[in-house]
């Protein structure tokens, strides 16, 4: 099974004025930590909500020109046996590059499987060897990516 993990950063940004600078400033950040070893997480602003009023609130919170920014990190996992081991397969994963940051898995999603296209690739190619059909398809979905 493969599962869409969204994981929440707590990132802090220092010297900062407004919450659209420390937003910039945080994915670039993050964006670095992550490169070259995880380019495949997709970075997104964090949603805040009011905790009394339930409204909206700026992805960042700024005090004394500091600022700790929510980030949404979402990674695709592949082949794993429940939604707790992809938790804990991102959580590892992003974790070992963002150090110090907090994390907190928001959404785990179960991914459909392609079965239907593996099984009509296998049929296709009757010839070849039935190993290389379970690998090579997965392979070829992860150049794609």
């Amino acid at each position: 099974m493969d599962c869409r993990v969204v994981v929440e950063a707590a990132v802090p940004v220092y010297d900062v004025g407004t919450a659209d600078e420390a937003v910039r400033i945080a994915i670039s950040k993050t964006g670095e930590m992550l490169n070259p070893d995880l380019n495949y997480v997709e970075i997104n602003m964090g949603e805040r909500v009011c905790p009394h009023c339930h409204e909206s609130l700026d992805p960042a919170f700024i005090a004394a020109d500091e600022s700790l920014v929510a980030l949404e990190l979402e990674m695709t996992v592949f082949n794993v046996e429940r939604d707790e081991h992809a938790s804990r397969i991102a959580r590892k994963e992003i974790g070992q590059r963002l150090t110090n940051i907090p994390l907190d898995v928001v959404e785990i999603e179960q991914l459909p499987d392609d079965e239907e296209d593996a099984d009509s690739e296998n049929a296709d190619s009757e010839d070849a060897d039935p190993s290389e059909g379970d690998v090579l398809p997965e392979f070829e979905e992860l150049i794609d990516e």
